[in-house]
């Protein structure tokens, strides 16, 4: 069989809804981070992603997606360093605030500024701090790929994990 590939840019419309198409996606579980940043103006910026994965080893680079409509991308699109904050099964609340649209998502929360100033959040099972390597449009979302400039690890710590539309945080490993 050979791949073909369509001759304009036009979608093809799926035969299912974008809703089934959520809830499928929701099968499949992923870990949880929070995306921590400063924008061109020294403000703290975070949320929370599940949609964090690995890309190469040599060079390391990570990538992870948000919403074009999200009101960090301003802020986010523009910053040269970010941290992504993978949290332990006994951070939900802290997963549940940074997805929530909360005046200040930092307030109470322990962290300590990164290498590259992006906040690093007290009590993650793993670090990885990122220079901004490229920028990709995808629908209506933006990936963002990272080159890994330094990274850590908890071990030990269970995972906090996101399946079927919810957080669950009493895995059997």
């Amino acid at each position: 069989m050979t791949a073909t590939t369509p001759s304009d840019d036009t979608p093809i419309a799926p035969p299912f809804t974008s809703e089934e198409f959520r809830a499928t996606l929701g099968q499949f579980t992923t870990g949880v981070t929070i995306v921590t940043a400063r924008d061109a103006d020294g403000r703290l910026l975070g949320l929370t992603a599940n949609s964090f994965n690995s890309v190469s080893l040599n060079p390391p680079l990570v990538l992870w997606s948000l919403a074009r409509h999200s009101s960090s991308m301003q802020g986010l699109r523009s910053a040269t360093h970010y941290a992504i904050n993978v949290l332990s099964a006994d951070q939900r609340g802290l997963a549940e605030r940074f997805a929530s649209k909360c005046a200040d998502r930092f307030e109470g929360v322990a962290w300590q500024p990164g290498l590259s100033g992006a906040p690093v959040i007290d009590g993650a099972i793993a670090v990885f701090e990122c220079a901004h390597h490229a920028q990709h449009e995808a629908g209506d979302h933006l990936i963002f790929v990272g080159q890994v400039t330094h990274c850590r690890r908890r071990i030990g710590a269970a995972p906090l994990v996101y399946h079927g539309g919810r957080f669950v945080t009493n895995l059997a490993l």
